[in-house]
């Protein structure tokens, strides 16, 4: 699973989820952020962006939960 750092410490992640069949970006500190495009799930600490592979990536998106992710990670 290709993990991504920042300070040494694990941030995001991107895997294929088992029950949709669509890749995905978790992220490690999701509890912490509230967007409406994030999932639980039965996760305790990560959330997930669901990514449609027909589509092109939903890039500004993606720019503002890294924001609000680096926010925890200062």
């Amino acid at each position: 699973m290709p993990f991504y750092y920042y300070r040494s410490k694990m941030c995001f992640y991107i895997w294929i989820h088992k029950k949709y069949r669509q890749p995905y970006i978790g992220i490690v500190e999701g509890k912490c952020i509230s967007h409406p495009d994030l999932l639980q799930e039965n996760r305790a600490r990560m959330k997930i962006l669901l990514l449609d592979p027909e589509k092109d990536l939903p890039v500004e998106k993606i720019g503002e939960i890294v924001k609000e992710v680096m926010k925890h990670y200062k």
